[in-house]
């Protein structure tokens, strides 16, 4: 089986973690695993050509699943391992109403008999790794000795890997963006996971921002995850990749310039804009064009040709702006 734990991965994150947005964060991050935004066991049977749409460029790339039924969800993780990815990982720390109201997510934390039902099934039908990504407990069921219980039916059930998000989740009260800054974050808890498991590789995230939270991070566990950070800040990234492994930092116009490369290879048709132009909105983050990029970018929506790419790179390329962030 193949190394299952980067330093490195970016996060599942629902509306975001497309193709066009996975392109990015390759370039942003070569070294790392890349995570799609969860696709329900059925969108991925009935569908896989929307849902398993990626472009070479992308891998290594790991297919974030949702669902309770073990035959679909093994179903759908051989779809994914005869597709190339890299891994199948169950969600089971997502508290939206769309996946409280299908009963998986963040809510199987309250069935771990099921739950090792299902990881076992996909075990026995892909030979990629099978992980799931969990919360550390849900609404008052919180303590230490619950997360604990719930880890090891993961455990025996033969997960590959652990991502823990070291929050719990609210099922009622709060939003899914609430439910990322509210509860507090306990990484001792993940902490002590590690050390009750020390065979079982394990990622953190959760407000993970810094190279010094990294380190620290990886002092005590295997990996990271960084979510939010790569829609919002997406330059970061690579910052924190450059001085994770030591490598050269490209410029903001050098990663701009050949994510447009790779994206026009994909020949995206101009009602897909949104999606080519959303994950570069934030590249330019902190610096004092940034209005004046984001709407050079948007502006393309005046160009209702077949040559719209093609287009927006050449204004891009006379903007003094851009010559200014590949510096």
């Amino acid at each position: 089986m193949q190394q299952v734990t980067p330093l490195l991965s970016i996060a599942p994150m629902i509306d975001w973690s497309d193709t066009f947005f996975r392109v990015l964060m390759r370039l942003l991050a070569p070294q790392a695993l890349i995570y799609t935004e969860m696709y329900t066991a059925e969108a991925v049977i009935h569908n896989m050509q929307k849902t398993l749409n990626h472009t070479p460029v992308e891998l290594p790339v790991a297919v974030q699943l949702g669902g309770r039924d073990p035959k679909k969800l093994a179903a759908a993780a051989k779809m994914i391992e005869d597709q190339g990815f890299s891994e199948v990982n169950l969600n089971l720390g997502c508290p939206s109403s769309r996946v409280l109201s299908g009963q998986f997510g963040a809510g199987l934390m309250r069935e771990p008999e099921l739950v090792a039902e299902c990881i076992a099934a996909m075990k026995a039908a892909v030979s990629i790794p099978v992980t799931a990504k969990t919360r550390i407990g849900v609404d008052n069921e919180d303590s230490y000795g619950f997360f604990q219980s719930f880890i090891d039916r993961l455990v025996s059930a033969g997960s590959d890997k652990l991502i823990i998000h070291a929050r719990k989740a609210w099922l009622k009260g709060l939003s899914p963006k609430q439910n990322r800054t509210i509860p507090p974050v306990k990484y001792d808890y993940v902490y002590d996971i590690k050390k009750a498991y020390p065979h079982m590789p394990i990622v953190i995230n959760g407000d993970i921002k810094t190279i010094s939270d990294i380190r620290r991070h990886l002092s005590e566990v295997e990996g990271v995850m960084l979510g939010r950070l790569a829609c919002n800040e997406p330059y970061q990234i690579t910052i924190l990749c450059s001085q994770l492994y030591n490598t050269p930092l490209p410029s903001r116009g050098e990663i701009l310039s050949k994510y447009f490369e790779h994206i026009q290879l994909q020949k995206p048709s101009f009602n897909l804009r949104h999606r080519v132009l959303k994950p570069i909105l934030n590249l330019t983050h902190g610096l004092p064009h940034t209005k004046s990029f984001k709407q050079k970018l948007l502006s393309i929506e005046s160009l209702e040709d077949k040559a719209w790419m093609q287009k927006l790179c050449n204004r891009l390329m006379e903007m003094e702006e851009f010559n200014s962030i590949s510096a």
